[in-house]
């Protein structure tokens, strides 16, 4: 009788353990979605406006910054638990995919200070997105 009960408590986490892998991949695609469009826009202000190219970094690390907290809060909103670790997940994910793809696109890749900046801002981002998630009703 007890092990029954023991095995159905098993298989209802490890149900709940997969929501949330796929929540956190859901999360992880509306913040790359999101960042495709915002880059989108960048690049036509950037060739159809007088724009000067020093805006080109902040503004980079502001829309990584934004598409990481809404990707990281969407998904923690459905967990409902351990924001700041499903949100690191969500921001450190997201930052790694994101590297990876830089350095197959550039051959001439590597890890800089401005990177460092990246991965901090990115799991920082995603710990505060999966605290709003989780704390939002």
């Amino acid at each position: 009788m007890i092990f029954r009960y023991h095995k159905k408590s098993m298989e209802k986490t490890d149900k709940l353990n997969n929501k949330n892998y796929i929540n956190i991949l859901k999360g992880l695609g509306i913040a790359l979605i999101i960042t495709f469009i915002f880059l989108l826009i960048l690049a036509i202000v950037l060739t159809y406006t007088n724009a000067s190219e020093d805006i080109i970094n902040p503004t980079i690390i502001t829309i990584t910054a934004i598409s990481i907290l809404i990707g990281s809060s969407i998904s923690n909103m459905k967990i409902k638990k351990n924001g700041l670790i499903n949100g690191g997940i969500v921001g450190g994910l997201y930052i790694i995919l994101i590297y990876l793809f830089s350095s197959i696109l550039n051959e001439s890749f590597t890890l800089t200070i401005q990177s460092i900046v990246m991965i901090v801002i990115g799991i920082a981002f995603g710990v505060l997105g999966g605290i709003i998630g989780v704390n939002k009703s």
